[in-house]
């Protein structure tokens, strides 16, 4: 059975709208290697991603065409299964994109049930926050950044019925970004 995995950049104090902060990571590649090493081994790791309908389209007019992209992300979203949760969205304009449409748990139960690798979300925090209620997530990943913004969309933000999770995985990026791995415990 395929997993779902919540991966998302997230501040000290938990906030996961991303504004002006997500760039203290920087971008000197000798900086992030390490960091975009990560995010090719969690991208081989999964064969879909699932997005809301507002960071799909965001996605969608922002990868597809990039040209200038040494991390990967262009080719690995290009080219996997992407899931968009829409009840208005009519064609998805992005290749090998399939809109949701049905009950979310049924859908997202269906999708899991299918042969496959992990399927990510990033971002989509109303969808993200569903899931968590609907207690589909079977792992978070955290790319902790070192700063504090004190107001913002937070991942855990009235959260309620979060089964006990346990740390998998903790590892330091000379960027200065952690990743915090916790699964189902």
């Amino acid at each position: 059975m395929r997993e779902l995995v919540v991966t998302q950049n997230i501040t000290v104090d938990g906030v996961i709208e991303a504004t002006d902060w997500f760039s203290v990571a920087g971008t000197d590649p000798e900086a992030t290697a390490d960091l975009n090493a990560a995010l090719r081994e969690q991208a081989a790791a999964s064969d879909a991603v699932l997005f809301g309908r507002r960071t799909f389209e965001d996605m969608r007019g922002f990868w597809p065409a990039r040209t200038d992209d040494t991390t990967g992300v262009t080719e690995h979203l290009n080219t996997v299964t992407k899931y968009v949760v829409s009840r208005t969205l009519t064609e998805p304009g992005w290749a090998n994109s399939e809109i949701l449409r049905g009950p979310l748990t049924e859908e997202i139960a269906g999708i899991k049930a299918r042969q496959g690798r992990d399927i990510v979300l990033t971002g989509s925090i109303r969808l993200c926050h569903a899931l968590i209620a609907a207690d589909l997530v079977d792992e978070y990943r955290l790319f902790v950044y070192p700063v504090v913004v004190g107001t913002g969309a937070r991942l855990f933000a009235d959260a309620t019925g979060v089964p006990p999770l346990r740390l998998a995985e903790t590892r330091a990026f000379r960027s200065g970004v952690v990743l915090l791995r916790y699964r189902r415990g």
